[in-house]
């Protein structure tokens, strides 16, 4: 008798949610169907409906995952101290739309397409959750309180991800510009604030 074993079912689910996403990023959306899937992943069309309910659900779930995978990885790289913050917000740009500028185009296709656009907001309300959570962290970090924090790293996310979609150098270095000048204001301000604190406490 075969017996279900679920860490193994979620394991094959997550690495086909992983190559379906690839496939239609490399073939496009419209384009792909579950036979082309099926035969990209190396299995037949009746194996991922084990998984998915259809073709709208596997689209819904793989790039969920996928895109909170990419999240996950862009973060990662985030500095943990401000010397290597200005490091950081030169380089990232360029690493995201190379290792996932497909990824984030696609991404953008489906989010906005009207048969998918509501699962494109509930998706969006993890992600302003998870990067409210992310500035909440950065704050003992840079000093700047996490409610300013949290605006300048979607002016960050916003810049990579429009270099992402049209690498366009115009619109990043302006929005890098004026992120950086937004960072040595924040600093300054709030260390002052520090500092005073510091002396008032002291008389």
């Amino acid at each position: 008798m075969l017996v279900f074993n679920e860490e193994a079912h979620e394991a094959r689910k997550e690495e086909l949610m992983k190559k379906c996403y690839e496939c239609f990023a490399e073939n496009g959306l419209s384009s792909t169907g579950i036979r082309t899937l099926g035969k990209y992943c190396g299995c037949n069309s009746a194996t991922l409906y084990l998984y998915f309910k259809n073709l709208d659900d596997l689209i819904i779930q793989s790039t969920e995952y996928c895109m909170s995978k990419v999240e996950d990885e862009f973060m990662a790289k985030a500095p943990a101290n401000v010397s290597d913050l200005w490091r950081f917000i030169d380089e990232i740009p360029y690493w995201t739309a190379e290792t996932h500028g497909k990824k984030y185009r696609l991404m953008y296709q489906i989010h906005t397409h009207p048969k998918y656009r509501e699962y494109g907001q509930k998706f969006f309300e993890g992600v302003d959750r998870r990067y409210t959570e992310y500035a909440k962290q950065l704050e003992g970090n840079l000093g700047i309180p996490y409610q300013k924090l949290t605006g300048l790293i979607y002016i960050l996310i916003r810049a990579c991800v429009h270099y992402a979609l049209f690498e366009d150098e115009f619109y990043l270095k302006s929005q890098i510009a004026v992120l950086k000048e937004s960072i040595e204001l924040l600093t300054e301000k709030y260390k002052s604030g520090f500092q005073l604190t510091e002396i008032n406490a002291d008389e």
